[in-house]
């Protein structure tokens, strides 16, 4: 037999001990998620068409203005930049003429169809686009183009 005295009660309230439910969803950390995505995808596109727009060269060229055909862009042809202070740039990289010359030699061998667009930038002296342009042909570069803005 069980006595129960004034103080020690059998008797627990149940909703003491009922699990909490949560009634609202915080949707905050969904939200910085999706901000640091975006903020993401915003700088890779940005990367793509600044390449998109180099030739893929990877420098940004200030092209003379021309009113020359457009010109179609094929994944084999080979983008070569001249910056304003006379360097020469290929995928990304610098280069001496020399080098560009062996470049050169092994894009003939590989595509001999591919073209070499020269992108020289408006204030390059002419004589270091001749030296690239002599570097391409002393190889056997059948296509040349020179690249430029539409006006």
């Amino acid at each position: 037999m069980a006595i129960s005295g004034p103080g020690k009660s059998h008797h627990h309230d149940d909703e003491e001990f009922a699990p909490s439910v949560f009634s609202e969803i915080n949707i905050t950390p969904l939200t910085d998620i999706f901000l640091v995505l975006l903020i993401i995808f915003m700088v890779g596109s940005s990367i793509v068409v600044e390449q998109a727009q180099g030739g893929g060269t990877g420098v940004r060229v200030d092209l003379p203005k021309g009113a020359a055909k457009e010109l179609h862009v094929q994944p084999r042809d080979f983008p070569v930049a001249i910056l304003k202070d006379g360097t020469t740039v290929i995928e990304g990289k610098s280069i001496d003429i020399p080098s560009l010359t062996e470049r050169l030699r092994a894009l003939v061998k590989d595509a001999p169809d591919a073209q070499v667009i020269i992108q020289a930038d408006t204030g390059v002296a002419h004589g270091r686009v001749v030296e690239v342009m002599e570097a391409a042909k002393s190889v056997g570069v059948e296509r040349l183009a020179i690249a430029t803005e539409a006006q």
